[in-house]
């Protein structure tokens, strides 16, 4: 525990860096993240943001063209702590089997399935079909795209 009695600081289990965990006005929980991790959850919300409205993207495709292979779980962790006010279209990312990953009758469900719909992203059984809607970028799009080696890490 820090002097602060909202503060508990933490190891994380991969680095054993030393974070801070904070308790927001709402009661929820958001971790102050360190400068890596930011840049990462960066070129994350990038990815996302160029979903092109009307198709879906799976948590390992974003992982792969943000430079993150193998880092479904970490585009999972960036979403869930995307501020608001960013504008990213997080629901645009759904399993790779086109399952959306909240629990079916949850708020966040209803809100993500109500999105796809209203870009015209049809939802049967609570799947998307990814054959139909998955975002296939172009070469371009994919060779040009500023990569993780880029990052002044």
């Amino acid at each position: 525990m820090t002097g602060d009695p909202g503060t508990v600081t933490i190891a994380t289990r991969t680095t054993g860096e030393k974070m801070c965990l904070k308790t927001c006005k709402s009661g929820s929980q958001r971790l102050k993240l360190n400068a890596a991790t930011e840049k990462r959850n960066e070129r994350i919300w990038a990815t996302v943001c160029e979903i092109p409205e009307g198709s879906v993207a799976s948590y390992g495709q974003i992982a792969d063209m943000a430079g993150l292979p193998r880092g479904a779980r970490q585009v999972g962790y960036a979403l869930c702590h995307l501020p608001e006010e960013r504008g990213v279209p997080w629901h645009r990312v759904i399993t790779a089997s086109g399952r959306i990953a909240f629990e079916a009758d949850s708020g966040s469900f209803k809100e993500q399935c109500r999105r796809l719909m209203q870009e015209d992203v049809a939802i049967l059984k609570d799947r998307v079909d990814m054959k139909k809607y998955r975002w296939q970028p172009d070469l371009d799009e994919l060779l040009w795209k500023p990569s993780a080696a880029w990052d002044d890490e």
